[in-house]
């Protein structure tokens, strides 16, 4: 090992007052190559405003050791140092006498014994001196008879839990409801527009479809009657919209029918007896009335010849002003 001592040029009215003090930032049993010290003084009894002077060791820094920084001062009350943001509260502390610690940070690269220099302290005409220590610094003992050269280890690897992958899942899940719900509503929109664009039916043939699903005599069971006659009507109805123009589902039998009396493509016949088969289904519908075989008969017959002889006269209405306008 090999001694290194920093020396000091002395001073005048030198006040012995106690040793320095030697903190390791890295808590070790012992002292390492390029581990920070903190190494200082603590002067006590400090007056607010009372001036000292600490010495410049910046020149002492070598390879060796080397000093990382300048001073740095800390206030100590009651042992604890004054950190407090709140300039008026570090003031009221600051009244009686309180401690200043005073360091710097060393940092020695080479194994051996260092007998660190005595810390001189000039405090209003007096210069206070603190006694230097002595540390012993030291390498990771190597033993070179059976040390034997290794290659680098790779990065460890460890198992990926669950508890890792449930962020990553429930992201997966989200994403992927996301997706179904946009694909869910391309396609609704799709098959809304193709409706759009998908010619509809013309109205005689929606009412003589809706008509003929009541061809069956099952439906002329009083218990049935009711639904018989309530089809057949909305049928009539739809069809009676489309093809006059007359708000038929929002009316009553009484108003459909006195907006219907002028319309010259309906025969008196026609009208009457239809008059009478709407009339008979507000009795089934409204009034528990039971029709006869003979009345259940010959009331969808009835409506589908309505529904084609106003279509066949509507049809040749078109007919014929087509013709007029081709001559």
């Amino acid at each position: 090992m090999k001694l290194l001592i920093l020396i000091l040029t002395a001073l005048l009215d030198i006040v012995p007052s106690g040793d320095a003090t030697l903190q390791q930032l890295q808590k070790r049993d012992s002292i390492l190559i390029a581990d920070q010290i903190r190494y200082g003084v603590t002067i006590e009894d400090v007056k607010a405003g009372e001036k000292i002077a600490l010495p410049d060791f910046s020149a002492a820094s070598n390879d060796t050791l080397t000093i990382l920084g300048g001073w740095q001062l800390d206030t100590l009350v009651n042992g604890k140092a004054v950190r407090s943001r709140n300039a008026k509260a570090a003031a009221r502390l600051l009244r009686k006498p309180f401690a200043l610690k005073a360091s710097i940070v060393l940092v020695p690269f080479e194994e051996g014994h260092y007998a660190l220099p005595d810390v001189p302290v000039i405090r209003e005409s007096d210069t206070l001196v603190f006694k230097g220590l002595e540390m012993d610094v030291k390498t990771m003992p190597v033993d070179t008879a059976t040390f034997e050269i290794h290659d680098i280890k790779g990065q460890i690897l460890y198992p990926v839990t669950f508890k890792e992958l449930l962020p990553w899942i429930g992201g997966g899940l989200l994403a992927a409801a996301i997706i179904a719900l946009a694909v869910w509503l391309i396609v609704r929109a799709s098959k809304r527009k193709a409706e759009a664009l998908k010619p509809k039916d013309p109205a005689y043939i929606v009412a003589l479809r809706e008509l003929d699903k009541y061809r069956s005599d099952k439906y002329w069971a009083p218990d049935k009657q009711k639904a018989f006659y309530s089809g057949i009507t909305d049928a009539l109805k739809f069809y009676m919209d489309e093809r006059f123009g007359v708000d038929a589902p929002e009316m009553t039998t009484a108003e459909l029918f006195d907006a219907l009396k002028s319309d010259k493509d309906i025969t008196p016949e026609m009208y009457s007896s239809l008059k009478e088969l709407f009339e008979r289904a507000d009795f089934v519908k409204f009034a528990k009335h039971i029709a006869s075989e003979q009345e259940n008969a010959a009331a969808l017959p009835l409506a589908v010849r309505f529904v084609t002889t106003t279509y066949q006269t509507d049809l040749e209405k078109e007919t014929g002003g087509q013709e007029a306008a081709d001559d």
